[in-house]
């Protein structure tokens, strides 16, 4: 199935039913009085996150949608039928954007979230509502309200711990099918990979961790050049960037240190955010060097590069601050499992402070609530007689 993360639609909740005016007509009773009922409410429209859906492939032919209007009221005090909702399932990681304001309006991050994207129109009011002592044959009834509609932007963001960067040819894609079992596409040509992979590396039964590959950047990515910046959204959601670079390159005209600052340059023109997300640098392809000038080699790029953080310091705790290095073949699975595991141990230090964060939120939220409880508590005995409160 073709990768689609983006797509343009319209939906249209459903126009809420007219009320009724009607009057009961039944023999022996001449004066029945009003009983026109309400209008139905018109159908909402409901995004649903799904985990079996990839791609929204189905969202860029069908571009509008919409859901069924109220039924109008009837005589005999009936109410019209609601309009039934319609249902968008869409893939976990979708970003649903307002195209009038361009406000996030949705972000489904996990399986089964539901959220109304447009909003069924009210149904009318019919007669009955309107009878008074002075008016006992009202003929007023109200018509259904509008449904909400509304232009959206879907953008789809895959959901990795892991993000994957580097030019075209670095080896991304053979390292992502050396650590995990994804297959993606590999060949000794530019832009082997033209949308993003996800593989899964499990280290043991209970600890695994999502690597995102995505399409090669080249310089002047941000001017349009090769497939630009369009995929950089998807390492938005990631905690952790891998910077690879061909430390071997074919061509002897190849600037590895270029070519790595080159990625640096678009990564910050792209986003500030992004740009300041933990980067770890892996040279890759040493394979392809001679065993006596490896180490040569390598400290010639970093001392090019400027590669001045110092050693990172794991004696108390995995240093989750510090940048860090690795010299790696994903061809060979030279010192692939250092890194998978030095990715692992950085994963559980993050994630423990996640849950040391929520646990502390929700210790907060219900000391605030004691204190909210006991102030009303004591705000009840200043009120009460003193006569009471001594018995």
């Amino acid at each position: 199935m073709k990768f689609i993360d983006e797509a343009r639609i319209e939906v249209v909740a459903g126009k809420g039913g007219n009320g009724a005016a009607s009057f009961r007509r039944e023999k022996f009773v001449p004066f029945g009085g009003p009983d026109g009922g309400d209008g139905g409410r018109g159908g909402s429209v409901i995004a649903v996150a799904d985990e079996n859906i990839n791609t929204l492939v189905e969202y860029r032919f069908v571009k509008k949608y919409q859901a069924q209007n109220g039924e109008k009221g009837h005589g005999a005090d009936c109410y019209g039928k609601g309009g039934d909702d319609i249902e968008l399932r869409m893939p976990v990681g979708t970003v649903i954007f307002d195209m009038d304001t361009d406000e996030v309006v949705a972000d489904l991050t996990h399986h089964g979230q539901r959220l109304v994207l447009a909003h069924g129109g009210k149904g009318g009011l019919g007669n009955i509502h309107f009878k008074s002592s002075v008016n006992r044959a009202p003929r007023k009834f109200t018509h259904g309200e509008e449904g909400e509609r509304r232009a959206l932007r879907l953008e789809l963001r895959v959901l990795a711990d892991v993000g994957l960067l580097g030019m075209p040819n670095a080896g991304k894609s053979t390292f992502i099918r050396s650590v995990s079992a994804a297959k993606p596409k590999v060949a000794d040509y530019p832009f082997t990979t033209l949308h993003p992979n996800l593989g899964v590396v499990r280290m043991q039964d209970t600890r695994s961790f999502v690597i995102a590959d995505i399409p090669g950047l080249i310089e002047g990515a941000a001017e349009g050049a090769g497939l630009g910046h369009r995929f950089l959204k998807h390492l938005g959601r990631t905690g952790l960037l891998l910077h690879l670079v061909d430390v071997a390159p074919f061509d002897p005209d190849v600037d590895p240190v270029r070519e790595a600052r080159a990625i640096v340059n678009e990564l910050k023109k792209y986003d500030e955010e992004l740009y300041s997300k933990p980067r770890w640098l892996v040279l890759n392809k040493v394979d392809m060097l001679p065993d006596d000038e490896r180490e040569l080699t390598v400290n010639a790029f970093l001392e090019a590069f400027g590669w001045d953080h110092p050693k990172p310091d794991d004696r108390v705790e995995f240093d989750v601050v510090t940048p860090r290095v690795f010299t790696i073949s994903a061809l060979t699975g030279h010192g692939t499992r250092e890194l998978t595991f030095a990715i692992m141990a950085y994963l559980d230090v993050i994630r423990e402070r996640q849950r040391e964060a929520e646990r502390a939120a929700v210790a907060a939220a219900e000391a605030e609530a004691a204190a909210r409880k006991l102030a009303r508590q004591q705000k009840t005995l200043l009120i009460k007689p003193q006569s009471e409160i001594d018995e």
